[in-house]
């Protein structure tokens, strides 16, 4: 068993190692050099997307959904291979109108609509702190199996139990350090992007290696694995029929997300130097995919093969299954490969909510404010660190809002939490949507269409979470169509 400093002290080394990568982004390139495309970075930084809901939630939704899983993938594939134009369309507009997020892509297209950038920036908000939310729980999770606790009875509250506490404040100091050194929200956070790009490799080669120890090393490939899972009834989740309706509602949910999630729109869009990259990205983030997911069947094969009778969370095969076979250090490599995948999503996804937070929600306020109080006697340049000591405040907020989320809302699967964010933001699809290809669209009908899709969010999907954890009475489960089963799994 590893003992618990070595894994806290390989948590913490790459964490440093992320900073270092980011710090030689943002020093070692020539001013010149940062404006060129870097087609393979940029691939890269979109597999932000694959979060620790790829790294250890598709095997747990695996192995009670079966192949639906791949419906989390399908809708970005499809959306870079057929509609890579319209993504080209989506950064010439947003190059065009210094565009900072999809907040204010959406209002741009309404005339600036300030109500509306206001409106989306809380939507997307409230959609991502339990996405940040599932990253700090799989850290978690992964810390208990990796340490041999598969049960859980490890103390949560203590220093080693809850090192997504330390790791959440690891990742505030990041994003901070990295993603508020710019007053111009435009400008490209060139160590940033290589730091993401660098972790996609990392989760990738991990989740690869531990596959390859799986199907290869532990079972003596496919088949003996198939007839071992076979002979305990572990292949039942896959031998089902697949539900059309299912995958087609799942399949569009994920390629809205894939564009609309604030830190997919940022990498996709704000980072983006040129349709060069976009091209490469084309097939090289599809092949991405197709490759993260390759060994997800086998590992939630060969986990309900060792641990028939439960008691170990499916979300941690990924560990679970290299630790029964005594592989530590198979795991211990799984853990960080897990912990790359979260920090990851967390750095950029508080960056982006913090540019939003930000330019459409506080500093609005607070130049009304300040133009009331002192007419035309501010500078521009008076602004600049209020600006960014806000983007610093809402960095530090946002994620004490998912850690008070994560530690209040109980043990639910990671795949639950990822679709309760991806049901969220696709409430502004339609606005979205409307506004880039209708131009009689008006603001009023796309604030009432988020509002209307928005309530329905919180009434079928959000309270019934809410009332799960026992924030809220149990009674509001008693009528209404709460849960709906398709965003739900068992």
């Amino acid at each position: 068993m590893l003992q618990a400093w070595v894994v806290i002290l390989a948590a913490l080394a790459y964490i440093g190692l992320l900073f270092a990568i980011a710090s030689y982004g943002d020093r070692a390139r020539p001013a010149a050099a940062r404006r060129a495309p870097r087609p393979l970075i940029y691939s890269l930084s979109l597999a932000v997307y694959c979060t620790s809901w790829t790294f250890f939630g598709s095997v747990g939704l695996a192995t009670t959904q079966g192949f639906d899983f791949l419906t989390i993938y399908i809708g970005p594939i499809l959306l870079m291979v057929l509609a890579s134009p319209l993504l080209m369309r989506v950064v010439r507009l947003a190059k065009a109108n210094n565009i900072t997020s999809v907040a204010d892509f959406i209002a741009a297209r309404y005339g600036k609509h300030q109500g509306i950038a206001a409106l989306v920036a809380v939507v997307a908000m409230a959609g991502s702190v339990p996405y940040i939310a599932l990253q700090l729980k799989a850290v978690s999770a992964s810390l208990l199996a990796v340490l041999g606790y598969f049960a859980g009875q490890m103390d949560r509250w203590t220093m080693v139990g809850d090192l997504s506490l330390l790791v959440a404040c690891a990742m505030a100091a990041f994003a901070v350090l990295f993603g508020t050194r710019y007053a111009d929200a435009t400008e490209h956070q060139d160590g940033l992007v290589l730091a993401v790009a660098a972790e996609s490799l990392v989760k990738l080669t991990v989740f690869l290696a531990v596959g390859i120890l799986v199907t290869f090393f532990i079972f003596d490939g496919p088949r003996d694995l198939w007839r071992a899972a076979k002979a305990v009834g572990a292949t039942a989740p896959f031998e089902r029929g697949l539900s059309l309706e299912n995958w087609v509602t799942m399949s569009l949910l994920s390629a809205g997300a894939f564009l609309l999630l604030p830190r997919q729109f940022h990498v996709a869009v704000v980072e983006n130097k040129g349709e060069e990259e976009i091209r490469r990205a084309r097939w090289l983030f599809p092949l991405y995919l197709v490759l993260i997911n390759l060994f997800v069947v086998p590992i939630a094969l060969a986990g309900m093969t060792l641990f028939p009778a439960g008691g170990v969370d499916s979300d941690v095969f990924v560990l679970a299954v290299p630790l029964a076979a005594g592989a530590d250090k198979f795991a211990l490599l799984a853990f960080v490969g897990g912990l790359s995948a979260a920090t990851a999503m967390v750095i950029v996804e508080s960056v982006a909510l913090a540019i939003m937070i930000s330019n459409d929600l506080v500093m609005p306020l607070v130049l009304r404010r300040r133009a009331a109080q002192f007419e035309d006697k501010g500078t521009p340049e008076d602004m600049v660190g209020v600006l960014l000591m806000v983007r610093r405040i809402a960095i530090v907020f946002i994620l004490f809002l998912a850690y008070l989320y994560y530690r209040t809302t109980g043990e639910a699967q990671l795949a639950q939490i990822g679709l309760l964010s991806f049901a969220a933001i696709a409430q502004v699809g339609p606005a979205f949507a409307a506004g880039l290809l209708w131009r009689r669209a008006t603001a009023k009908g796309a604030i009432a269409g988020i509002l209307v899709g928005s309530a329905l969010w919180i009434y079928t999907l959000l309270l019934p979470n809410l009332a799960e954890a026992g924030l809220i009475s149990h009674t509001f489960l008693e009528t209404g169509p709460f849960g709906l089963s398709l965003l739900k799994p068992e």
